[in-house]
């Protein structure tokens, strides 16, 4: 075997794991369906925002090299699978790529290899779908192969925490798998935290971003009656965060984002639906306000509108920010997207800045990208501030703007309106 770890899908996952343990000296391989994703890669192309065209060559002069040809995966230690987990239309993961590159695997399967997953999905994924798969080639995980649980924890944008000094979760189909997938991890990673198995390494995952989504929808429900009640909901949560302990901050805005808190909930939803007959309520009733919030933002925008005499039928409303979080250009799932559904329902004409898309495709919504901010800010019946990048002055831009609707606490004067 002449590589240290193949890497299945080049993401925003996967590419920077392989970029952390290129910088440990380890031997990668990363494998990719994707021949355009491959052959940018392997020249020098970057095509995720955490890593630059810069991090690429140094990852190449490393030694790293993508490919297509599955048969390379053969050659390879361990085999770690990173690719996409989306929601399949039962509420479900659709688990078409993880069957791929784990088929992938198993035809390449060698004795003594270490098999990680890291795509989020249910728990017993790993146990009852991904090893079966594996030991239909007649090699049998535990004794022939490790087989282990990994669940990814990239924050993309978050420039404290990334692959080296984020604890890295491993739950094993046996203890010895787990041992295996943890020297691997331990190679690159400075903290390695160990479960009992790979439900407990699922679970744990899902756990991590129930936590998040549920608070949320907390503070996005107080949010609602904190207008109604004329209580600035921002001043309270500053409040409550004096508390040194069992507290921790979380801010409403105009619905969630990306590719996990809307999404990796409703796998445990939809797991404990199927396998135990119930509904998770938390779960659910926090996904039906997280996802009301658009909707909500819209028709705060049109009262906006109302009070100032105007009608939103006909309004020039500016959607600033259109990423589902700060400084960054990803747009999966950016509540954005509905929030445009909804105003442009209500008959607003549409345009939109952010400093990190230059297109924005909005199917049945003309949403005009402006390159001059302030004249842009100045000249809009309204101007909703969507996402705060850092590109952003909001009070400033609140200062110039005729009305300045902001609905994610960045502004600090009277001359906003605030969520």
């Amino acid at each position: 075997m002449s590589n240290d770890v193949v890497i299945l899908g080049l993401g925003y996952v996967g590419l920077p794991l392989a970029q952390e343990a290129i910088k440990a000296g380890l031997t990668v391989l990363g494998y990719d369906v994707n021949a355009k994703v491959v052959d940018s890669l392997n020249a020098g192309r970057s095509h995720v925002d955490d890593l630059s065209d810069a991090d690429i060559a140094q990852m190449l002069a490393g030694g790293f090299r993508a490919t297509t040809d599955e048969t390379e995966i053969a050659s390879a230690k361990t085999a770690v699978i990173c690719v996409p987990t989306p929601l399949s239309a039962d509420g479900g993961p659709d688990l078409g790529a993880v069957d791929s590159a784990t088929r992938a695997v198993a035809r390449n399967l060698r004795p003594g290899m270490v098999v990680i997953l890291e795509s989020t999905t249910y728990p017993g994924t790993t146990d009852e779908y991904v090893r079966p798969i594996l030991e239909a080639g007649g090699l049998t995980a535990g004794t022939d192969f490790h087989l282990a649980f990994s669940p990814e924890r990239i924050d993309p944008g978050n420039k404290q925490y990334g692959p080296h000094n984020t604890p890295k979760v491993v739950g094993g189909h046996t203890e010895a798998c787990t041992e295996a997938a943890a020297a691997f991890y331990g190679r690159f990673v400075a903290t390695v935290v160990r479960t009992k198995g790979t439900r407990e390494a699922e679970t744990a995952k899902l756990l991590e971003n129930t936590y998040r989504h549920i608070n949320i929808a907390l503070v996005n429900e107080m949010a609602k009656f904190c207008h109604h009640l004329g209580i600035d909901l921002w001043d309270v949560i500053k409040a409550a965060s004096s508390k040194p302990f069992g507290f921790q901050a979380f801010y409403p805005g105009p619905g969630v984002g990306g590719h996990c808190i809307p999404i990796d909930p409703n796998y445990l939803s939809h797991n404990v639906r199927a396998k135990l007959g119930y509904p998770f309520r938390f779960v659910e009733l926090a996904q039906e306000i997280n996802a009301t919030m658009p909707a909500y933002v819209a028709r705060r925008a049109q009262n906006i509108l109302n009070d100032a005499g105007k009608a939103i039928n006909g309004a020039s409303v500016l959607l600033l920010g259109v990423t589902y979080k700060p400084n960054i250009a990803d747009k999966r799932e950016s509540p954005a997207t509905p929030l445009a559904r909804a105003l442009a329902g209500l008959g607003a004409k549409l345009s939109f800045h952010d400093p990190y898309v230059q297109h924005w495709d909005v199917p049945g919504v003309d949403a005009i990208r402006v390159d001059d901010l302030e004249t842009a800010v100045a000249q809009a019946d309204l101007v909703i501030l969507v996402q705060k990048h850092q590109q952003y002055d909001a009070d400033h831009l609140a200062s110039i703007a005729q009305r300045f609707f902001d609905t994610r606490g960045a502004t600090s004067g009277d001359d906003a309106v605030r969520l």
